[in-house]
């Protein structure tokens, strides 16, 4: 019961995550690189902050967090994260919401997934570390499949068509920037292990088991708005955009603002979620190493069903929508495969 209530927990936050995207359609007047700075403010920094303040024990200050053993580590890793989130944006507007976030979340689900266990010496071969193994590659195939979906709907489209799903839509890009985003997004993964320490000391304290991944989920972010704002303000300078912030009238500065207030909220929902479902995954050591790729997993099933809302597979032949399927169910399958 567990296990069930904490992939439940998971499955929220993932389903936020993959509705972050949709409210940034809703922007008026602003370039990529000015939402994209502004709704990271709240995606990356003050959401993650007020989801810290929760796990702060007393006698623990925000500042102590930054001076604690693995807090350099994870904030290195989530610079190298921010790679991945710029290169991930990019691969939405390339690929539009259901592909591009299945191939990028694919290849961050088995990176993020393996990486620390190989770097903590897990042997892949036998017990528990082979169905770590077993599951990633489920995962992956299932990725594989969908991914074959979108080469499908990208070779039976016209020009016409492409534009109309996916404004800027290239598949070769699209696909190199993807899997970019998706090698560099595994080491959110792997700066969430280095802080580690933190969970424990915060737990120590007598923090509430739900939050105690708060704390660390906010050095990480930190590290990647610190990526994403030098490239963005780069971009303001390079593109003589930065002029756009306040050069709107208050009425679409407002809606602005508010639509990237609401994405931020819905991306941070995913690793909020995370940390509370890995709570319930105590007593499986299994559950706990594989959780990454489970939200990796979610997150694929459900930027596919919005893509299906957002009519990007609209047009496709039977075929494409039966390789779309049963790519899903092999996602879902993976789901619950740990525990069979």
């Amino acid at each position: 019961m567990d296990v069930l209530v904490g992939l439940l927990i998971v499955a929220l936050g993932s389903l936020g995550q993959s509705s972050s995207y949709v409210p940034i359609n809703k922007i008026q007047s602003w370039s990529w690189e000015s939402f994209w700075l502004v709704q990271g403010i709240f995606a990356w920094l003050v959401f993650p902050l007020l989801g810290t303040f929760l796990a702060l024990p007393e006698g623990i200050g925000l500042m102590d967090l930054f001076q604690m053993e693995g807090s350099l580590k994870a904030i290195v890793y989530g610079m190298l994260w921010g790679v991945g989130g710029l290169t991930f944006g990019l691969s939405m507007r390339y690929l539009g919401v259901a592909l591009g976030q299945s191939i990028a979340l694919g290849t961050c689900a088995g990176f993020g997934t393996l990486f620390p266990a190989i770097l903590g010496g897990q042997d892949l071969l036998h017990g528990e570390g082979l169905i770590l193994l077993l599951g990633v590659c489920i995962t992956l195939a299932g990725i594989a499949i969908i991914g074959y979906a979108g080469s499908l709907r990208a070779r039976n489209m016209t020009e016409e068509e492409k534009q109309a799903a996916v404004k800027d839509f290239a598949l070769t890009k699209g696909l190199a920037v993807a899997l970019l985003a998706g090698v560099m997004s595994a080491c959110f993964n792997l700066g969430l292990e280095a802080g580690s320490p933190i969970s424990e000391l915060v737990r120590s304290h007598g923090a509430n088991e739900l939050f105690v991944l708060n704390p660390v989920i906010l050095l990480v972010t930190t590290g990647g708005f610190l990526t994403n704002a030098i490239y963005c303000i780069y971009q303001n300078g390079r593109n003589h955009t930065g002029k756009e912030y306040f050069s709107v009238s208050a009425g679409v500065l407002w809606n602005n603002v508010l639509f990237c207030t609401l994405a931020g909220v819905l991306w941070y929902s995913q690793f909020f979620g995370l940390g509370m479902g890995k709570s319930f995954f105590a007593d499986s050591p299994v559950m706990l190493a594989f959780s990454w790729s489970i939200l990796m997993s979610l997150n694929v099933i459900f930027s596919n069903i919005w893509g299906i809302l957002l009519k990007e597979w609209k047009g496709v032949d039977q075929k494409t929508i039966v390789v779309l399927v049963t790519g899903m169910c092999v996602l879902i399958f993976s789901l619950i495969f740990p525990n069979l």
